[in-house]
């Protein structure tokens, strides 16, 4: 194959060991490869090692065993401040809760994932107002998230996730707390994310948010295994 697509995630038979007494292996040791612009959904019962999974790929658990390359960088060979740093610049998180500043603007919540990065304050005004309309809250920015519906509140969540241009987009039951109409409209803007060519992974136990990706991984008593799926139909 004369054109390799890099790949932005990488687990070479990553495990993940929780101390005891007596001690959990919530991951057994896995290979997990996701190449740059897939779309790839992390299904699995509660308790079956998809936080984990999710924690080591976000950068905020290091696994016990095994190596992870993100943007082929072996992760395990750099300083806790050189982590931290690639964390910022190469990962978005979305989850289910959101977890906006209340009392702070959704161009505020925005900015701040940006405060890390010595990003200029006009550059960061910018790029805040940019992703706000990408996710179609633009008319929105000054309000605060105590004002905005569950749904606006993950759109928010959403550009704060897309400010510092990562890229890996992580997502943790992004609709675990909207309603069925509102979490199809947060569906279609992370299919439209991935048509721009982010790349996407999605964490659910919900079968309409599995139906989006391209590729299925099931996680169970820690150990993941992938279902060949049949091409999906365009509605």
């Amino acid at each position: 194959m004369t054109h390799h697509t890099p790949a932005v995630i990488e687990f070479r038979e990553v495990s993940m060991t929780y101390g005891g007494p007596p001690p959990v292996q919530a991951l057994q040791p896995c290979d997990l490869t996701i190449t740059k612009g897939e779309y790839v959904v992390i299904v699995g019962p509660s308790g079956s090692g998809k936080s984990t999974l999710l924690n080591i790929a976000g950068l905020l658990d290091t696994p016990t065993r095994g190596t992870y390359l993100l943007d082929g960088i072996d992760t395990q060979k750099i300083s806790e401040a050189q982590r931290a740093a690639l964390r910022s610049k190469r990962i978005g998180f979305v989850f289910q809760s959101f977890h906006l500043l209340p009392h702070r603007s959704a161009q505020d919540n925005v900015e701040l994932a940006m405060l890390y990065q010595r990003v200029d304050r006009r550059t960061r005004r910018n790029r805040a107002a940019t992703v706000l309309n990408r996710v179609g809250l633009g008319h929105r920015s000054h309000a605060l998230p105590t004002h905005l519906s569950g749904g606006e509140r993950q759109r928010v969540a959403i550009a704060r996730a897309l400010a510092a241009e990562p890229s890996l987009l992580l997502c943790d039951e992004p609709t675990g707390n909207l309603d069925s109409a509102t979490a199809t409209a947060i569906l279609d803007l992370l299919d439209g994310l991935h048509r721009e060519g982010m790349t996407i992974a999605v964490i659910t136990h919900d079968a309409n948010v599995a139906a989006r990706g391209e590729r299925t991984i099931t996680i169970r008593d820690g150990q993941l295994t992938e279902t060949p799926r049949a091409i999906r139909m365009s509605p």
